[in-house]
């Protein structure tokens, strides 16, 4: 199974958050070719009395895993996200122990796959993950365009994330 299949059952996840007026964000976590674990972005939807900046995807899909009865094999394993983990989730990626990391649309804004870990103290250091980008981008960038255009939304709202996508979003109807 490729990349690509995976990844298309993370912006299933992605488009139920969205459903919600939660930020689109879903992600799945593989082992072999069986998803073990799934999340999707909660905490951003309207009514609620303050955005959470703690249910991301990436951190709700490695709870899910608490409660798995088969064997987690970390190094086995491949966590898919429709968005850039940022730096929270990357860290806990690295500690959860998995080695790779597919992601759909770059995060310009808070995207944490760019720091230089050889900067890091050694639990960082010494990880080794693997980062695969860009996969089905196209498909979540228009997730995103369709969240910042929702008149009712207010999450990230007139912010660097917002402005990015729209521009992206520009230059790939240009094309």
């Amino acid at each position: 199974m490729s990349n690509e299949f995976f990844m298309e059952i993370a912006l299933k996840q992605a488009k139920t958050a969205f459903a919600k007026e939660e930020f689109p964000v879903g992600c799945v976590i593989v082992q072999g070719k069986e998803v073990i674990a799934t999340g999707a972005r909660q905490g951003t939807a309207l009514g609620k009395p303050f955005f959470s900046e703690i249910d991301h995807a990436e951190i709700r899909a490695l709870k899910s895993l608490e409660v798995r009865t088969r064997d987690f094999r970390p190094k086995e394993s491949v966590l898919f996200c429709t968005m850039e983990p940022c730096l929270m989730c990357f860290a806990a990626i690295i500690l959860a122990g998995i080695k790779k990391i597919v992601y759909a649309f770059e995060d310009p804004m808070g995207g944490g796959t760019g720091c230089d870990l050889s900067l890091m103290p050694p639990l960082y250091k010494e990880a080794k993950v693997e980062i695969v980008s860009g996969v089905l981008r196209e498909k979540s960038l228009d997730l995103f365009y369709d969240f910042f255009n929702k008149e009712t939304n207010l999450y990230w709202k007139d912010s660097f994330l917002e402005a990015y996508t729209r521009e992206q979003k520009g230059s790939s109807t240009r094309k």
